[in-house]
């Protein structure tokens, strides 16, 4: 009776822990959610777009042959011109090629000399009828094949010098050295990156438009550029490429813009804010937004924006909303919502304010 006792309260111990202990709390569950950056239209406007700069030409300069690298002549941020030797292979075996073919060459003009003597000797004894028909033709078709050699020998010298000479890398045109991705002695493939040289030119700078502005860019619409590493200036730019297919988050489109000067304050990789000004069509300014975008309860109607945090997740934002007239657009938002808010557009009425969710595009959520 006393085994069975202690045996019961030891069963009791073991489970006490057990039963006092808390599930562990569920895992919130991110929804993801369609989104899309919303501006303002029917005014006068402008935008601001971040960007970066870039130079008109970068260029990966290689070797166009293998070997092992000798020297490097320039270091980062070095500036050439055009011909400046960049680097250097070792050239040995290129040479002893080199000297190869052109004895080879030396050697099949000497047997050409003698085909041809042989030739024009046995010519003048058919003339003389000292030698047979067959006697001269084969005479000819050995003069004809020991020229054509010497033109195939040539061939190959001619190559064997150009594999020399590319043992020697030089700048193909003025600029700056971007970057070194290599070091001396170290044995390289033919088209392995040496340097990336950045042109001398005009600097470019890329940004991303929103689908809703993108028709009213124009190639050749003058803009204004501004750069944090160079306060207090801005500088003229000029639109020369738009893009036609959407590339990234919430169906934006490239945009290139060449800056109208050529300034060394400038340097690849910079970040650049870039103004475009977008004439009104007359009408009142204001935000256009799906319908479905817009929710609506007992305290009025309301659309959620999505404060990004990294990584593709953002928080919720519930915002309060004056709605306008719904157009074949969309639907108009007089006030509540300012330029460049990221909007929900899908999934609004399963999302709460503060909630975090996984960002999508327009192109991802269909």
């Amino acid at each position: 009776m006393l085994t069975f006792r202690r045996f019961l309260v030891l069963a009791v111990a073991a489970l006490a822990p057990a039963c006092g202990k808390e599930p562990p709390p569920p895992q919130e569950t991110i929804r993801p959610v369609r989104c899309v950056p919303i501006f303002a239209t029917g005014g006068a406007q402008e935008r601001l777009f971040s960007g970066a700069a870039r130079a008109d030409v970068e260029s990966n300069l290689s070797f166009r042959v293998r070997g092992t690298v000798r020297s490097i002549r320039v270091k980062v941020g070095d500036r050439v011109q055009k011909g400046t030797p960049i680097a250097e292979l070792d050239p040995t075996d290129y040479e002893l090629q080199a000297q190869d073919a052109q004895a080879s060459v030396a050697q099949a003009l000497s047997q050409a000399r003698n085909a041809k003597a042989n030739y024009e000797r046995v010519q003048g004894l058919y003339v003389n009828q000292n030698a047979s028909r067959a006697d001269l033709d084969a005479a000819q078709a050995q003069k004809e094949s020991a020229e054509a050699q010497v033109g195939s020998l040539e061939k190959k010298l001619e190559l064997a010098k150009m594999q020399l000479e590319y043992t020697r890398l030089v700048a193909p045109v003025a600029g700056s050295i971007a970057s070194v991705n290599v070091e001396v002695n170290e044995n390289v493939d033919a088209g392995k990156s040496i340097v990336m040289l950045a042109g001398a030119g005009r600097k470019e700078v890329q940004v991303t438009i929103p689908e809703i502005l993108i028709t009213q860019i124009y190639e050749g619409d003058a803009v204004t550029v501004r750069f944090d590493a160079i306060p207090g200036r801005t500088l003229p730019g000029t639109v020369t490429e738009v893009g036609v297919s959407s590339t990234g988050f919430a169906t934006t489109y490239p945009v290139k813009v060449q800056l109208d000067e050529t300034t060394e304050e400038v340097r690849p990789g910079m970040a650049a804010e870039v103004l475009f000004r977008f004439q009104g069509s007359g009408g009142r300014s204001a935000f256009i937004v799906p319908s479905v975008a817009v929710g609506e309860d007992r305290e009025g109607q309301f659309v959620f924006a999505v404060e990004a945090t990294g990584d593709g997740l953002g928080v919720t934002k519930r915002k309060r909303v004056t709605v306008g007239e719904l157009t074949s657009q969309g639907l108009e938002i007089l006030a509540g919502i300012e330029d460049g808010d990221l909007i929900v557009t899908a999934g609004v009425s399963r999302i709460v304010d503060g909630q975090t969710v996984r960002i999508t595009s327009q192109a991802e959520g269909e």
